[in-house]
């Protein structure tokens, strides 16, 4: 009889695991694939103006600002790097709206358009209320998809323990990074499994790891401890800023505003200007470099409607962990290196679609092995 190892132990709870969960985890690893380029979908199929620049003078931000007063409360302006960008307005028709609605704007004609609504809206928030919560109340999706994230995360680090063979020689290794696809389709389907989630798993970790502080509060709590920082703490919280220009004091224009900023961070990068909300209001400005490693590594100002800076963050100049709590979510979502890292993860969420599949059929194929073997032992009883 053969010795019961820890290695068969881990490979027993790996298989049982992951036949749990399969179902669910396909579902949400399918929902994450297509969320990935969601954004780039939706432009495909979006009709944008175009803008022409040549021969044209630039349109001030205020010119532009006021042209969309019409449609609301003008709350933000995105001031794209390139010359031939449209700059995207937030138009709030009723004060109680968060965000507000997407304008295009055409900076040198005054011409601009509404964010178009189409199907492909639809689709993409069923796909995310199946990645978040698999279609179900959020008090009852959640913590389903939460526990089997907390399933997932076991399942790539026991999968990554059982694709290092027991003795480290390289030609015991060298299997495990290839696949044959010259052998039956048992053997590829073992190597699909086997070899694609050992080059998916550092890229899977990091998805469940950051995944899960959307799952659970507890976590959410450890992580922030862990990092000694708030994880989401951006969100409503940071220090409050208040003008303390008065009616009779003298007032900068957006564009010297836009000035300032360009001064003060001094590079070429997407400007985000978020206007005053009220009378004590001031500006919130973030601006990303072009060459910036990631374009979520956003540097931002607050200045007060006299141009006075109140305030100034280089994300280059936080403390490490502040860094890392603030990129979670792209981290999660792949964006944060772009559309480079968007591809990988991708490739990444692909591949962990495929795993539950995979996984099932190796069980599946063991499954029948056995008992074909305990038929075949049966049979040869009875002939003896």
């Amino acid at each position: 009889m053969k010795k019961y190892t820890f290695k068969k132990f881990i490979n027993d709870l790996h298989l049982w695991a992951g036949l749990g969960s399969g179902i669910i985890l396909f579902l949400v690893c399918l929902s994450g694939t297509i969320l990935t380029f969601e954004e780039e979908i939706k432009a495909a199929f979006s009709e944008e103006l175009i803008v022409d620049p040549n021969g044209k003078d630039l349109l001030t931000v205020e010119t532009l600002k006021q042209q969309l007063e019409k449609e609301g409360t003008v709350s933000s302006v995105t001031i794209p790097e390139e010359e031939n960008g449209l700059y995207v307005f937030s138009v709030k028709s009723d004060p109680k709206q968060r965000r507000g609605t997407t304008f295009y704007v055409d900076p040198y004609t005054g011409d601009y358009q509404k964010q178009q609504k189409s199907s492909l809206d639809g689709f993409f928030m069923s796909m995310f209320r199946l990645h978040r919560w698999l279609l179900l109340d959020t008090e009852i999706g959640r913590p389903i998809v939460g526990v089997a994230t907390l399933i997932f995360l076991f399942l790539s680090i026991s999968g990554l323990y059982l694709w290092f063979p027991k003795k480290l020689k390289w030609k015991n290794l060298k299997s495990g990074f290839k696949i044959k696809f010259s052998a039956n389709w048992k053997r590829i389907n073992h190597d699909l499994h086997n070899t694609l989630g050992f080059y998916a798993c550092i890229f899977l970790v990091v998805m469940t790891l950051t995944g899960l502080c959307w799952s659970f509060e507890w976590y959410r709590d450890a992580s922030s401890a862990v990092l000694g920082t708030k994880v989401f703490g951006a969100r409503g919280g940071g220090p409050k800023f208040e003008s303390a220009v008065t009616e009779d004091q003298k007032q900068l224009s957006i564009s010297e505003i836009i000035k300032i900023t360009n001064k003060e961070l001094d590079y070429n990068g997407e400007t985000r200007v978020s206007f005053p909300p009220s009378k004590k209001g001031v500006y919130s400005i973030s601006k990303t470099g072009a060459s910036s490693f990631s374009p979520v590594t956003s540097d931002k100002l607050i200045l007060d409607k006299d141009g006075t800076i109140l305030n100034k963050e280089i994300f280059s100049e936080k403390p490490l962990n502040v860094q890392i709590a603030s990129l979670i979510k792209p981290l999660h979502t792949g964006n944060v290196f772009g559309t480079f890292s968007k591809i990988i993860y991708f490739i990444a969420c692909l591949i962990a679609t495929s795993l539950p599949v995979t996984g099932t059929l190796i069980w599946w194929n063991k499954l029948q092995k056995k008992r074909k073997k305990k038929t075949k032992d049966i049979n040869m009883a009875r002939a003896a």
